[in-house]
């Protein structure tokens, strides 16, 4: 078991199995639409508001949980005091919520919750968007489909289970060089510059047009030979869900139902942004989950990829897909579509977390046997205007639970 028993749980209520969003709809709501988000540019209501309904931004399907809920056990520590240091600066753990614009704060530490908070108006109930933590739970459903035999090598051409973008920018690229953001195709993510290729891929999105991103992708540019070139890329991060649905023969959200949403016991059905009505699923951004369910992934993925005996990734993915690795002969903090901590504090030796813009985080320590999970609406996609450093609170709490 990831969790044992005690804490109250909240069932899941009936959901409409699709949403149709965009900026025009958003409007009569008082809610931001999908280019004012990338802008960075919402009141701060709105912004709540808005990810909130996250699923009112593009098309959505539900990842349904089906099965008895895994509850929750709240642990006999408490995080009494927490002093800490960014920058050059002290702080606590009150800063930290405040500075940070923290909309949910849930800690877990040797399976118990030693902390959870809401702030911001939202409750345990309320779904947020992931925005690129996505991208690790679907290098994690890779996983599980290699375990499964449904892929029989990282190092296999993408072109071998996608046909069809045979010829074009990920001729000769394989699924390793993809879950390394080491393809060497162009590509600038820039959220707020509407001339990158993020933004004209969210153009894509807002079409609505089954097959558009791959279309927009395969066309790209060519920077260097696969594995030579780190470039972090969403558009990549996409192929993966074509790749996934493409071998199991079902939509994203179906088998991530069956194969973790279910197993682990999730207490609310989530949602994930699709391409189109009914389309692809968008494996690199859009999930939609509550706090609590984030931590069960969270634990599954401390657990070593094992619920109740069995296993659903292969023995040693995540120790793979959470390293450094070597591109173009360079160190790369970046695994599979996860972020190891950089090398500086001691405590964060081993550690990891999946990453989301405005400030969403799920923090791993294996060795601290630590998840902490923080969903956020900062004023900006990027963390250049974050004041008081994550990993530095991380650090802090590691060291207080000790």
């Amino acid at each position: 078991m990831i969790f044992a028993v005690a804490l109250a749980v909240f069932g899941a209520a009936a959901e409409p199995q699709q949403v149709l969003g965009g900026k025009s709809s958003n409007d009569a709501q008082g809610l931001a639409g999908a280019r004012q988000v990338f802008d960075g540019k919402m009141l701060p209501r709105v912004e709540v508001a808005t990810f909130e309904h996250s699923d009112t931004l593009f098309p959505v399907k539900v990842v349904q949980r089906k099965g008895p809920v895994r509850p929750l056990r709240a642990s006999a520590i408490h995080l009494k005091s927490l002093q800490f240091k960014s920058g050059s600066q002290d702080y606590d753990l009150f800063d930290y919520l405040a500075y940070n614009r923290v909309a949910g704060l849930l800690i877990v530490k040797n399976g118990e919750v030693v902390l959870e908070d809401y702030e911001l108006g939202t409750g345990p109930g309320a779904r947020w968007p992931s925005f690129s933590m996505a991208k690790s739970v679907s290098s994690t459903l890779l996983g599980a489909a290699m375990q499964q035999g449904l892929i029989k090598s990282l190092d296999d051409p993408v072109t071998q289970y996608l046909p069809e973008m045979e010829g074009g920018a990920y001729e000769g690229v394989s699924i390793r060089n993809i879950l390394q953001m080491a393809s060497g195709v162009k590509w600038d993510e820039t959220y707020t510059d509407p001339k990158s290729d993020r933004r004209k891929l969210l153009e894509a999105q807002l079409a609505q047009k089954p097959g558009a991103i791959i279309a927009y992708m395969n066309a790209l540019q060519r920077a260097g030979a696969p594995g030579t070139i780190w470039n972090y890329s969403t558009g990549e991060s996409f192929l993966i869900g074509a790749l996934l649905e493409r071998v199991t023969h079902k939509p994203l959200v179906t088998y991530l139902s069956e194969t973790l949403w279910s197993p682990l016991g999730m207490e609310k059905d989530a949602t994930w942004w699709t391409e189109s009505p009914g389309g692809m699923g968008l494996s690199g951004s859009g999930l939609g989950a509550t706090l609590r369910d984030y931590a069960r992934f969270g634990s599954f993925v401390l657990n070593d990829g094992v619920v109740d005996g069995k296993r659903i990734v292969p023995e040693g993915w995540f120790r793979e897909a959470c390293s450094a690795h070597l591109i173009g002969g360079t160190r790369v903090d970046y695994g599979y579509f996860w972020w190891p901590i950089p090398e500086g504090d001691a405590i964060h030796h081993g550690a990891f977390q999946a990453r989301g813009i405005f400030g969403q985080h799920m923090y791993i320590n294996p060795a601290e046997k630590l998840v902490i999970v923080v969903l956020s609406a900062r004023p900006k996609p990027d963390s250049s205007s974050d004041p008081v450093s994550d990993t530095a609170f991380f650090a802090a709490v590691a060291k207080a639970l000790r």
